[in-house]
């Protein structure tokens, strides 16, 4: 055998045995007539020990090992002199009788340390060598682990993990596709699946009653923090359920999961907010709850005073960011030099301080009475040493918008971000639809296969604007961990949905007839959801980008550096799939 025993589990209690271990050489260190070698495997690191008095010829073959040489060594396990209280070996040392080097190594580009010194694209580029660090093995292993529980959570609720084709058609009412050109039908092409939606509603048509799939998804779109090309989701659909079945059975996913892998049991029922809440209390349908500062309207306040930015605003509101009152001139510049960076877009901003006699002094004091800004302070219910910060503009929607990230950027500067408390809510009652300029019509908000609210789906004929869904959204700290919504069952009403969507019958029987045709046959009412694996892994790991929970993640140009993917094709592939390639200038 290549080893006895790993890295990580050698204890005082195996003093004095003989055994052997495999693994990499994490550093020398020359100490007088000793050599000490970290080696390191997945599991953890163990002392190894070269005495040049015992065995000259043994301590100067260890002295020539570089970092990451691949050995084996043999030796006994001693008590250690100096214990390493902060790893689990740290109590012991093989006291090495005869060293194998298995290979040798490159001096790497950057150290194999938790806090290392190479760059986030040196490190996509040496993408195996960065696996090697504890930091993101860890997350590997946490993410191996959330498979596992919600895979047994899952059984355990009756549902069957099928899997459905990587190779599907398009459908270009979502995110861009990528495409998959076909030898054998020249000229045709295959979309790699946005998500197995289609496919999932037709298992249901089928009677699988319950079905779940740990599945690769693809969407061809620009990248964030959050976004990957390819991405893992948990993708699940239920039978005979209302909405009220699935919160409950993914709410109950959700706890098992904080429980068995954050040891952080959530006893209560998640917070439910609809929409139209979350939009005008917080500007984001992902609103992170962890902190206050909820928005408040401050136009019949405001609004007539003389201050031409407000008077002549669609919207005024603000937020009270309690004990911040301190905030110099200079970070109050900056944070107005924050809101108006070209990808927030806000003119401005007006901040009040209440001081420590309850006056309240405003950077636009010239035009309003202390009467005026104490009917401010009340509408915030601010308290001496408390600030506020105010925002408007012309559109309502856009200016909540930059609100809410006035308002998390303040979370953030006063530490009422933890990563380590969670605020878990559903959103609830989006709107059925969302108004495209590019497009010049009405979008589906999450999927033309959304069930409008029972009670909306009079104002499809009428006022198709107002119409709401029988949608939710599952939101952690401000990130959406994943959504769903009850489906549309009935081909007549999903026949009508295609054509508020601006679908010619024959368009939609050339997409989706498929679906269709198979709702004739007897398809039962059913629902489902998806959650983000990635973003499950980064939220418990305390990552702000999913890129590490990832083993071989994409850049943010969508490129694998390591690959060197995407890449030009050979002539030859070319013609084969009946392609021609014309770039056009940039």
């Amino acid at each position: 055998m290549f080893r006895t025993h790993t890295c990580g589990e050698l204890r005082l209690s195996d003093s004095g045995k003989e055994v052997t271990l495999a693994g990499w050489v994490q550093r020398l260190r020359k100490m007088g007539g000793m050599t000490f070698v970290d080696l390191r495997d997945r599991y953890g690191i163990t002392q190894l020990v070269f005495n040049e008095e015992n065995n000259a010829a043994l301590c100067e073959q260890a002295n020539h090992l570089g970092r990451e040489y691949v050995i084996q060594v043999k030796g006994i396990v001693n008590e250690r002199s100096n214990k390493n209280k902060n790893i689990p070996t740290g109590d012991i040392e093989i006291i090495v009788n005869e060293l194998n080097v298995l290979n040798t190594a490159l001096t790497p580009p950057f150290t194999i340390e938790d806090n290392t010194d190479g760059g986030d694209d040196l490190r996509m580029k040496f993408r195996y060598l960065d696996l090697r660090r504890n930091a993101v093995r860890k997350n590997l292993e946490l993410r191996h682990r959330m498979t596992m529980e919600v895979r047994r959570y899952l059984d355990s609720k009756g549902f069957l993990e099928i899997e459905t084709p990587m190779l599907v058609g398009s459908t270009p009412e979502g995110a861009r596709d990528f495409v998959v050109p076909s030898r054998m039908n020249p000229g045709q092409f295959y979309a790699l699946p946005q998500s197995p939606q289609t496919l999932k509603q037709l298992l249901m048509v089928s009677g699988m009653d319950r079905y779940f799939q740990i599945v690769k998804c693809f969407r061809d779109e620009d990248l964030r923090a959050d976004r990957q090309p390819e991405f893992t989701q948990i993708d699940c659909e239920m039978s005979f359920v209302e909405q009220e079945d699935i919160i409950e059975t993914f709410e109950g996913m959700a706890k098992h999961l904080f429980k068995e892998l954050r040891g952080v049991e959530l006893t209560e029922p998640f917070l439910r907010m609809p929409w139209a809440e979350a939009m005008k209390y917080y500007g984001s349908d992902k609103p992170d709850l962890r902190f206050g500062m909820k928005f408040v309207e401050l136009m019949d306040i405001l609004k007539g005073h003389g201050f031409s930015v407000f008077d002549n605003a669609a919207y005024i509101g603000g937020i009270c960011a309690r004990g911040a009152a301190h905030y110099t001139r200079k970070q109050l510049d900056q944070l107005t030099d924050f809101v108006k960076r070209p990808q927030i877009g806000a003119k401005g901003m007006v901040y009040a301080r209440v001081e420590a006699d309850g006056n309240v002094k405003s950077s636009v004091d010239k035009f309003y009475t202390q009467e005026v800004l104490q009917q401010m302070k009340a509408a915030f219910d601010a308290q001496p040493g408390d600030l506020i910060l105010i925002l408007s503009g012309d559109d309502a929607m856009k200016t909540r918008k930059q609100l809410c990230e006035l308002r998390l950027e303040m979370g953030n500067q006063l530490g009422l971000r933890d990563k380590n408390k969670f605020a878990c809510l559903w959103v609830v009652d989006f709107p059925m639809f969302e108004w495209s300029e590019e497009e010049g019509r009405l979008m589906a908000m999450h999927h033309p296969f959304t069930h409008p609210k029972d009670e909306d789906i009079p104002l499809l004929d009428t006022d198709p604007a107002a119409v709401r869904a029988d949608a939710y959204d599952m939101v952690v700290n401000g990130v959406e961990v994943g959504g769903g919504s009850i489906r549309i069952h009935d081909s007549q009403l999903q026949a009508k949905m295609f054509e508020i969507l601006g679908f010619t019958p024959e368009r939609a029987q050339e997409q989706f007839g498929f679906l269709m045709n198979a709702f004739k046959y007897g398809a039962p009412p059913h629902g489902g959801l998806a959650y983000g694996l990635d973003r499950w892994v980064s939220l418990f790991a305390g990552l702000d980008s999913i890129r590490d929970c990832i083993a071989f993640p994409k850049n943010n140009s969508g490129r694998d550096v390591m690959l060197d993917a995407p890449a030009a094709l050979e002539q030859k592939q070319l013609d084969e799939l009946c392609l021609k390639v014309d770039l056009k200038e940039k």
